[in-house]
């Protein structure tokens, strides 16, 4: 950050073919202030494009990207460009012979149509987005702890799998004081589980890939049988 009373914000755009840079002022700031600055390129956006497509026909469901691009015309409108052209050269006739289909939606409206569905699609949202919503639905559905947060490359090869929760670091504070903690590690299982898995059905292993739904299903099965952590027995039983 740099400190100043006022000053102007420039964008200068240099031209590689050595004419005259074009440069724009975007603010003229007369006290102070701050600004932001945003950039994307096309080979991260299609990349994301794929990624969510090949999400969506693995698992059957429609896929819905959600922009603000009535505001953010041309940062978000080519969001939205390029996912069009990504699902109509590559994936629309592999959706439709699935009875499934893609959709860009404003980011408002697909609040709203998340709170009242029941789920089953997949929701393709820009990062700031995503944090937000992902946080908002796993509360809904019960706990953050809950929530698996799975990445997955554009190839389908590569997978990343952690606790959405993060470490959990106000938890660790109080059992560094000596508090007692109930902190819900179901996330944090699923997240091994959900990494084996993709290295089970990347090996053929079917013995791996057995284990990880057993983990899983013996994990729902405790909770179903009445033992949890905190934050679901405040959930199933109240405050009382």
């Amino acid at each position: 950050m740099w400190r100043s009373p006022n000053g102007t914000i420039r964008n200068i755009l240099n031209v590689p073919d050595g004419a005259e840079p074009v440069e724009l002022n975007v603010y003229d700031f007369k006290g102070p202030g701050v600004a932001l600055a945003m950039y994307n390129v096309d080979e991260s956006i299609r990349a994301f494009a794929e990624s969510s497509m090949a999400m969506a026909l693995s698992k059957k469901w429609p896929l819905y990207l959600s922009t603000k691009n009535t505001i953010l015309k041309k940062y978000d409108g080519r969001f939205k460009d390029i996912f069009q052209e990504v699902y109509e050269e590559n994936w629309k006739e592999k959706f439709e012979e699935n009875s499934i289909w893609y959709e860009h939606r404003l980011i408002d409206d697909m609040v709203a149509y998340a709170v009242k569905s029941e789920g089953g699609y997949v929701w393709a949202c820009k990062n700031y987005d995503g944090d937000v919503q992902s946080d908002f639905l796993a509360q809904g559905f019960g706990s953050l702890g809950l929530m698996s947060s799975v990445l997955l490359s554009s190839d389908g090869k590569t997978l990343e799998a952690e606790a959405a929760h993060g470490t959990v670091t106000r938890h660790f504070r109080l059992h560094e004081k000596g508090q007692e903690t109930s902190t819900n590690s179901i996330a944090s299982i699923f997240a091994w589980t959900r990494g084996l898995e993709h290295r089970a059905k990347l090996d053929n292993n079917d013995r791996l890939l057995d284990f990880t739904h057993k983990l899983e299903s013996a994990c729902v099965e405790t909770v179903e049988s009445g033992k949890m952590t905190k934050d679901l027995a405040l959930l199933s039983h109240g405050t009382k």
